[in-house]
């Protein structure tokens, strides 16, 4: 894509499969800055390429306001080397945190195999037992 290439906010969210809504709310959260023509919104290849960042972020569990402190970042005059130690730090974080619910997930599914087969046993036993007074 060209550097000067622009798009409306429908070609972004057919693209990226998002609603004119959500570009309207990272907009309002000073994430995208398009600019205007009247009432229409005209984005640059920046704010295409910061949405799909949101957008990745997003599927990593990252609110908007976490991106909007990395992009504040990059923006500012901290540079790139500021983003990157930020960027690995919530990176750490989160990695931290999705195995600690990948643990709790695996208990979780411990526990419901041994519920499941604890009733399946009693299931077993109380048709054990329907059976024989039928038959006695």
């Amino acid at each position: 894509m060209s550097k000067d290439a622009t798009y409306t906010i429908g070609e972004l969210a057919n693209e990226f499969d998002v609603t004119s809504r959500a570009l309207r709310l990272y907009e309002e959260s000073e994430l995208l800055a398009p600019r205007r023509e009247g009432t229409k919104r005209i984005y640059a290849e920046r704010d295409r390429v910061r949405l799909r960042l949101i957008l990745r972020a997003k599927r990593l569990g990252w609110s908007l306001a976490e991106v909007k402190e990395i992009f504040n970042l990059y923006d500012s005059s901290h540079g790139e080397e500021a983003q990157l130690v930020l960027l690995l730090e919530k990176l750490d974080e989160r990695r931290k945190f999705l195995k600690m619910q990948q643990k709790d997930i695996e208990n979780s599914l411990e526990d419901l195999e041994n519920i499941s087969s604890n009733a399946e046993q009693a299931l077993a036993g109380i048709r054990r037992v329907k059976k024989q007074s039928k038959a006695g």
